[in-house]
């Protein structure tokens, strides 16, 4: 398995930034909730305030935006712009654990999902996340899983749930989607969804933190070197219905990261979608580009027509 610097340095550590001291805000109109009302479990300690990090390096000839140093996380839910479909998926973007993609794989996501009738809950998790980033020895051999980032993913599944009637969500069709590191969240998630990693707090640590499908786009860190599937990520029969997608030049994380999983899932008999691609690299989020792996949010949609979550 890739070091967790190696596979940042696809995303922050080879490009040229500019770094503003701030927290980053949701778009205007949207506001962010606190997922813990008191202190957060398993507190780690980073090394300064959080940032803002504006890349020079360009996607589809757009900048992106980096979220660094969160310690205190937030979720931002943003509702369907047309029909409501019922639908919800909570968003982790990705960034090593060490920095958020917060637009590029964040909010560009959510305006995807909203404009077709999906409620989109955007995750701002704990980063950097020990054991990874910058406290990564960087053995192939690591199998520790990051903690506080799978808190606040079980946690927010919690609130969604809790809060679904207000919301107008089904609390039968809350999924999540995640990049890169955020696409090993997703895997960590649907596999590790109970018990909590953490005491708990209230009424939302008592609904369901499973999510009920999943997609995971250009994830990270599920195999080793050996195409073995990192055992931190037990699939099961009760893991929910996966969508994967990479490209097979995908040299930060490596294509065998969905074939690794995809094999466990079908071991499982769980029902799994993959696409592969010759060509697209990583880190692209929704942009479009020159190689057709851009058109991927069809396929995605299609895939939750398939499975009922959205009506055709």
């Amino acid at each position: 398995m890739k070091c967790w610097v190696i596979a940042l340095c696809g995303l922050v550590a080879c490009a040229s930034v500019h770094a503003k001291t701030m927290a980053w805000q949701p778009t205007a109109g949207h506001t962010q909730i606190p997922i813990w009302p008191r202190t957060m479990p398993d507190a780690q300690p980073v090394p300064g305030p959080e940032t803002m990090t504006a890349s020079k390096n360009l996607i589809a000839g757009k900048a992106w935006m980096a979220a660094t140093n969160v310690t205190r996380p937030t979720m931002t839910v943003y509702a369907p712009s047309g029909k409501n479909t019922g639908a919800a998926v909570v968003v982790f973007p990705g960034g090593g654990f060490e920095v958020l993609a917060m637009d590029l794989e964040g909010t560009e996501a959510c305006h995807w999902l909203t404009s077709n009738g999906i409620t989109c809950v955007l995750l701002k998790y704990r980063v950097p996340s020990a054991p990874y980033g910058w406290q990564c020895n960087c053995r192939s051999d690591d199998f520790v899983t990051p903690v506080p980032a799978l808190e606040d993913a079980q946690r927010t599944m919690g609130l969604v749930r809790l809060h679904a009637k207000e919301w107008h969500i089904d609390p039968h069709k809350i999924g999540v989607m995640g990049f890169s590191a955020g696409g090993y969240l997703v895997a960590e998630i649907s596999t590790r969804f109970k018990p909590r990693l953490y005491a708990p707090v209230d009424a939302a640590d008592k609904e369901s933190a499973r999510p009920d499908f999943a997609l995971a786009i250009y994830p990270g860190h599920l195999a080793f070197d050996n195409d073995t599937l990192n055992p931190n990520v037990k699939v099961s029969r009760d893991t929910p219905p996966t969508f994967l997608l990479q490209a097979e030049d995908d040299y930060v994380d490596g294509v065998n990261q969905s074939l690794v999983y995809y094999a466990a899932l079908a071991k499982a008999h769980v029902p799994a979608e993959m696409h592969l691609y010759a060509h697209g690299g990583h880190a692209f989020g929704l942009r479009p580009g020159k190689f057709p792996i851009s058109s991927w949010p069809k396929l995605a949609m299609a895939w939750l027509q398939t499975i009922g979550v959205v009506p055709h």
